[in-house]
This record gives C-alpha cells, structure tokens and sequence, in this order.
C-alpha cells in the first residue's frame, strides 16, 4: 500500500476491475452470439463480487466465469440472448463510470488535503 492509498481507492480500483472483467465476459458473449453450442458466461454474483471488492478485503480479487443456467436455448444450443446481454453492458458500463467518478473524488479530495486546502 502507498502513502497516498486509502481504503476507498483500493476498493474503487477493485471495483473498477471487476467491471472491465464483466465487461470482458459480456462482450465474449455478443462476439459468440451466432457460435453452435456457447454457453452465456457471467460472473456468479456481480453485487457480491462488488461488495467484496469494496469491503476492503485483503484477499486478492480473482472473479471466476461461470456458464450462466437457466437461459432461453436456440435449437443450436446456444443460449445468448443480445437483449439481455446489452442490458448488462449498460449496467455495468454505468457502474464502471460511477466508481471512475468516485475515484476522481477521492484524488480531488486528497490533492486539497496535500495543497492544505487550496485547488491550485
């Protein structure tokens, strides 16, 4: 850990992430959309992958894909369904762009506190 890492950042850069890997994992299933037989993959629970990341747990952040059950099957085998799939990309795009902010914040907030208050 730096001197200038707070447990809010470390969170945050886990947080961030976790959402490029969901956003990765998301991605590979639109690219496989027409592929015989793929399976949609996820992360198993996103909220409590993000609520471990953010806890601050010292445990290094390793999210596992999972192949996602329960889906609409085409007669091919293939069960992605493009709806849902840009649903989660806009969910988790927005997700990524709150912990970015948040993450700005917290260097604004740190930069003010090393300049003893003052923003140049």
């Amino acid at each position: 850990m730096s001197m200038i890492e707070t447990p809010l950042m470390r969170g945050l850069a886990r947080a961030l992430d976790l959402s490029a890997f969901r956003h990765q994992l998301i991605a590979s299933n639109l690219a496989n959309i027409d592929t015989p037989g793929y399976r949609t993959r996820d992360l198993r629970t996103f909220a409590g992958e993000l609520d471990r990341a953010m806890a601050g747990e010292q445990v290094p952040l390793v999210p596992v894909a999972h192949t996602m059950r329960g889906l609409l099957e085409r007669p091919d085998g293939n069960n992605v369904n493009v709806e849902r799939e840009s649903l989660l990309m806009a969910e988790n795009q927005l997700r990524f762009q709150v912990a970015a902010q948040f993450l700005k914040a917290e260097f604004h907030r740190l930069t003010l506190a090393i300049n003893g208050g003052s923003t140049s």
